[in-house]
């Protein structure tokens, strides 16, 4: 039932974004680029993004990228390089994308499997059912993978031998969008945004609840309108998290005791990226905003890029870059929002989020290829 509701919810949404004549996305900004981008490598990932709005996000760690594709196959690449370091058919549709951190790789799956595998030579160590359908990627610290499904649990196995080691079951309401948000796993706690409209911190050893705190209130009449998704990964910036939800607002919280620091009204599907002194956030209407991480004031707002279906945001080099549904990558001025350049990384479109790592950007496309960038301030 809950996916049928899912899925009447997707047409419900689309139903209303639409009018008599479709409005266009924002033409591409004029502009003297300041930003100089350099493609390192491109590599085929596997099979691409599925129509039921998969996310596959590649993980980056140890010095190496991996990637996973719809049909299964999981890869990894020296990170610098991009040369192919082993390649491992899992024989499932991966719905979830990549997890991975020194010593393990873990994938979730349309059926709700969950498999792991060796970092260094991809061979299977294990394989977990969960309740049901992986949307996003698992999460890890050294001792734990952690799952959200998408009846809303979450699922801690342990990294070495996939045994279950505890449950967080969070009530889902009925009207959600289709996507999960995966969850920040460090060792000392695990901080998830369920689609309740709340985000939990959670003891890793036990799986209790250390606190909770509720980032959207539910309003409206219709259920659509009563929709409070959190649809991104916490971000965390020394003790400071940073969270936002659908219809609802951008909080800081304390990670240490969930007590909230400053609320804005906000909406996004998507995670938020942070340079330490502002925290960057793609609006649903494709506006990209900028607010002080210190009290929540509004930094800036730029809304050159309406209607281009952009990627959440991330930060390298002063720069802020989001990716769009036409293949491009845009960057912002980190401090004053400007726009100051773009390339055209792939035809294919980009709706994955957009990951740096070792201070070059990784993209992955829709058509299931890993991009690595350089990007730097034009001397």
């Amino acid at each position: 039932m809950r996916f049928a509701i899912i899925f009447f919810a997707a047409l419900v949404l689309a139903a209303c974004s639409s009018t008599p004549k479709e409005l266009k996305p924002s033409p591409l900004v004029k502009h003297e680029s300041a930003v100089s981008f350099k493609k390192l490598w491109s590599r085929d990932g596997g099979a691409g993004q599925k129509k039921l709005y998969t996310l596959l996000t590649p993980a980056l760690a140890n010095g190496r990228a991996y990637t996973a594709g719809t049909k299964g196959r999981v890869s990894a690449y020296d990170a610098l390089k991009g040369t192919k370091l082993w390649q491992t058919k899992v024989a499932k549709s991966i719905s979830g994308g990549v997890g991975a951190n020194a010593s393990t790789v873990v994938v979730g799956t349309y059926d709700g499997e969950v498999i792991a595998l060796n970092a260094d030579t991809g061979e299977e160590k294990w394989r977990h059912m969960v309740s049901t359908e992986v949307l996003s990627a698992p999460q890890l610290n050294s001792k734990i993978a952690v799952v959200h499904t998408i009846d809303g649990r979450l699922h801690a196995l342990d990294i070495e031998t996939g045994e279950r080691l505890w449950l967080y079951d969070n009530t889902a309401p009925l009207l959600t969008f289709r996507g999960q948000a995966a969850p920040l796993v460090t060792e000392t706690l695990v901080i998830a945004g369920f689609d309740s409209g709340k985000v939990v911190g959670i003891n890793p050893r036990n799986g209790i609840a250390q606190w909770d705190v509720r980032v959207a209130i539910p309003s409206g009449r219709s259920d659509l309108e009563r929709v409070v998704d959190i649809d991104g990964t916490p971000l965390m910036l020394g003790d400071l998290l940073f969270t936002a939800s659908y219809q609802g607002r951008i909080v800081a919280i304390s990670r240490s005791t969930g007590r909230g620091l400053w609320a804005k009204d906000a909406s996004t599907y998507y995670g938020l990226a942070t340079n330490g002194f502002s925290v960057f956030m793609t609006a649903d209407n494709d506006e990209v905003k900028a607010y002080n991480v210190a009290n929540g004031e509004d930094v800036w707002t730029n809304d050159q890029m309406l209607r281009r279906k952009l990627t959440g945001p991330v930060t390298i080099n002063g720069f802020v870059l989001i990716g769009d549904d036409a293949g491009y990558v845009h960057a912002l001025d980190a401090e004053s929002g400007e726009y100051r350049g773009r390339t055209h990384v792939s035809g294919a479109g980009i709706r994955s989020p957009l990951v740096v790592f070792g201070g070059t950007l990784y993209v992955l496309d829709n058509g299931g290829s890993l991009h690595a960038v350089q990007v730097e301030a034009k001397s």
